[in-house]
């Protein structure tokens, strides 16, 4: 009778347990339940680990996406809304950027990177957009008839060696946009040089993008950046739609807060162009606007700025400085397929612009590859040796002490010189390259060192 109660007892005690046990894992289930996604602390799916409001913007992106695929016909509607929305969450979000700006390196207003914003997809552009570049064909019939023609079939198949962390996004995707600045800033880099074209033009595979200018200047602003414009050769470009597109420029965008104006040695703020292909204009033309005699002159008028000129061949030193420009880059990340790419020319060419009151800004790049375009052109390529390729060129530009560097690039995905976050991919019988034994973020952070090391040698020579 006595183990009887015994056990009686034992059992009743082990089902009041259970019991208690079972309500306990029910009230902690409805507390979970009761949790959003956002509130969950998830992070995006993208594991960028995107600040909150973002995760506010997308809400409303979805909530906006009826309209908006409505409006795929009408790219001025659409662009203003996708601003609408940058410019409603950015206001509601301003505490956790003051946070973000303590974590974030400060800005190095003499790193300009070089930015595109010609990529689009179904989502915000109604199709893709550049992702589905063609195969570029080789210019000897005999050559090209070797190699594959056709264009790339995203998102899975997209026109590049490496794949974006992002995926295969819209230029005009506000999380995109900002998950780029964020990743520009967190590099240490200050002047974010924005490809352009005038407005209703684009390059042959792209669509016009002058409408997204206003929205990359507001999240700029808000990580504290600066855009300057790398003015690309549109259709006629000569020194009167120059003129015409300069003003355009300042008129519209100068009164920005990160419109970004570079001060000279003689105290004044002007605006800075970079013109890309400069070399395919007569210095005749170019001397009509950029010399105080002028025909065009833009010299001592409210739209001065001072115009750097790409230099590739040696001879184009002297055009340049007969054309009336202010100073010149060279674009290319390839060192030795250009005069002008090629690292042991810099001191000679820094040496010239010093001579006659030149800039000189020598480009680094990470790398370089565009066999998914020019799958003939495997001679260019230029192996990122895991970042050792990066700081070499780091290093070279460096020692001819530049005024500004500029890196080429944060994003052009055709020709692989991006430094911004790539991952692992592999579809079907595509091998994408990737970034390891380092993470994502390894050309961001050595962007970053490099700008510190940068800034002060830069205090030293001028001491």
């Amino acid at each position: 009778i006595l183990n009887y109660d015994i056990m009686a007892r034992f059992r009743r005690r082990t089902c009041i347990i259970l019991l208690l046990f079972i309500l306990f894992i029910c009230s902690i289930m409805m507390a979970l339940k009761t949790l959003g996604p956002d509130r969950a602390g998830f992070g995006d799916p993208f594991g960028l680990g995107l600040l909150p409001e973002l995760q506010q913007r997308t809400v409303l992106l979805d909530s906006k996406q009826n309209s908006l695929n409505r409006a795929q016909g009408d790219t001025v509607t659409r662009v203003s809304n996708l601003h609408s929305i940058a410019v409603n969450t950015m206001k509601a979000s301003m505490s956790p950027v003051k946070k973000l700006e303590e974590e974030l390196s400060s800005p190095n207003y003499n790193f300009h990177i070089f930015y595109y914003t010609w990529y689009g997809n179904p989502q915000f552009d109604g199709k893709y957009i550049h992702w589905n570049h063609p195969l570029l064909p080789h210019w000897d019939p005999k050559i090209a008839n070797n190699y594959p023609k056709g264009r790339h079939n995203p998102p899975e198949d997209i026109g590049a060696n490496f794949y974006p962390e992002l995926g295969s996004y819209s230029s005009k995707d506000p999380t995109v946009i900002e998950a780029h600045m964020k990743q520009m800033r967190s590099a240490s880099t200050g002047v974010i040089v924005l490809s352009w074209y005038p407005p209703g033009m684009a390059d042959e595979n792209g669509e016009p993008t002058d409408d997204l200018v206003p929205v990359v200047l507001d999240y700029a602003q808000k990580y504290n950046l600066k855009v300057t414009f790398h003015i690309e050769p549109y259709k006629d470009r000569d020194d009167r739609s120059m003129y015409h597109n300069v003003k355009y420029i300042t008129d519209k965008y100068g009164s920005h807060p990160a419109f970004y104006r570079h001060k000279t040695s003689t105290g004044r703020l002007l605006p800075m162009f970079y013109v890309y292909d400069s070399y395919v204009t007569i210095p005749e033309i170019w001397a009509n606007l950029l010399t105080v005699s002028g025909s065009q002159s833009i010299r001592n008028t409210p739209y001065d700025a001072l115009f750097i000129a790409l230099l590739v061949e040696e001879r184009h030193k002297h055009d340049i400085h007969r054309s009336g420009f202010d100073g010149m880059y060279t674009y290319f990340a390839t060192n030795g397929f250009s005069y002008g790419s090629s690292h042991h020319n810099w001191a000679g060419l820094k040496a010239f612009c010093d001579s006659n009151n030149l800039m000189f800004i020598p480009s680094v790049g990470p790398g370089y590859i565009d066999t998914s375009i020019r799958p003939w052109n495997n001679h260019n390529t230029r192996n990122r040796v895991n970042g050792k390729y990066y700081e070499t060129a780091f290093s070279a530009a460096l020692l001819v002490r530049p005024e500004i560097i500029s890196i080429t690039s944060f994003n052009e995905w055709h020709e692989g010189t991006q430094i911004e976050k790539a991952v692992p991919k592999r579809t079907g019988q595509v091998v994408y390259l990737d970034y390891k034994p380092h993470k994502p973020n390894v050309y961001l952070e050595l962007t970053q060192k490099w700008s510190e090391k940068y800034r002060k040698e830069q205090e030293q020579w001028l001491m």
